[in-house]
């Protein structure tokens, strides 16, 4: 995500991601990744249960997921893949370039 986080920009969006982590475990991951977007750290997993993303194998963590939101807070598009597979880049530009 970090290497395309500027198309998503272009794109007239926004990226945040979300960590079960604490507040420490989730600056370490910023800062040891060079991240330039915003991770929330969701140490009580409210966002990721709110949401649905909770892996059924670990629930400790999230599942790799995307959501795509305006901002009135409608979801417009959704990805919940399968267990340990991020989604493409290229699959969320594609989706924002249809609205």
């Amino acid at each position: 995500m970090q290497q395309n986080y500027a198309k998503i920009q272009a794109a007239g969006a926004d990226l945040i991601a979300i960590s079960s982590d604490d507040e420490g475990a989730t600056r370490t991951t910023v800062q040891n990744h060079g991240l330039k977007f915003p991770v929330l750290a969701d140490q009580d997993k409210a966002a990721i249960t709110d949401y649905n993303v909770v892996d059924p194998s670990n629930n400790r963590i999230a599942r790799p997921a995307a959501y795509i939101v305006k901002k009135d807070g409608t979801i417009v598009w959704k990805s919940l893949n399968g267990i340990a597979v991020r989604v493409p880049t290229a699959d969320i530009l594609t989706e924002l370039g249809k609205l």
